[in-house]
């Protein structure tokens, strides 16, 4: 991939006085939208996977039949692959909030002054419980999602073996068709492909785009062809 970097002067040199303010003014607005998009994606990723987790719980809770741990067994590979998803995602948000956030630590000297890179820091604690439970912390509330979901991860993971291994166990008691056995097989492989789809072809295209524009036109038929 070819990037072009710039210097600083040359990031400065690209806005003209009369366009600072607008660019900031648009920066800053589409920064509150990437937070808003952050917190709508985690929602919802977090019903599908809520979701899993009860189909999941339902189905292990179930009267033994032929196929309960096979059902199960699905259900936690698309809970993982749910989870991994929401990781990747939260990783992608992350990215674009810190490309606007630099927009504006870069704009904002001769807009506002210093004001979103200025940070206070509380200079002391009353007491050991304000200083490590109650008090203030600069923590990154998308790193501790990014962590939730690694741990969820790893939760459905081990759901994942469990249920496996429980399937091949009740499988084999039983002549079942052979189509089941490939369901069984093809799960760990599809899950494999997902992901490495997501780590090879997920990435933001970014070279040059050169797309080709088509104008549509639309017009009113006159009333002598209207007639006809």
């Amino acid at each position: 991939m070819n990037k072009k970097h710039i210097t600083i002067h040359q990031y400065r040199e690209a806005f003209k006085r009369k366009q600072l303010k607008e660019a900031f003014e648009k920066a800053s607005d589409i920064r509150k939208f990437e937070i808003e998009l952050y917190w709508k994606r985690t929602s919802y990723f977090w019903t599908l996977i809520s979701v899993a987790f009860a189909g999941y719980f339902a189905v292990i809770g179930s009267l033994k039949e032929p196929y309960q741990f096979l059902c199960s067994w699905i259900i936690a590979s698309i809970g993982f692959v749910f989870t991994i998803s929401w990781l990747f995602a939260n990783r992608g948000s992350k990215h674009w909030l810190e490309n606007w956030e630099n927009h504006i630590d870069l704009l904002e000297d001769k807009i506002t002054g210093p004001l979103y890179k200025t940070v206070f820091v509380r200079s002391g604690y009353d007491d050991f419980f304000e200083k490590h439970i109650t008090g203030p912390k600069a923590l990154s509330v998308s790193k501790i999602n990014q962590w939730v979901a690694v741990f969820v991860s790893i939760t459905w993971f081990l759901m994942l073996v469990f249920s496996g291994v429980l399937t091949w166990e009740q499988l084999s008691k039983y002549h079942v068709n052979i189509f089941v056995y490939i369901v069984y097989v093809s799960m760990p492989i599809l899950i494999v492909l997902f992901i490495c789809f997501i780590f090879r072809k997920s990435n933001t295209h970014m070279e040059d785009h050169h797309p080709y524009a088509v104008k549509r036109e639309t017009t009113i038929l006159p009333d002598s062809e209207l007639s006809d």
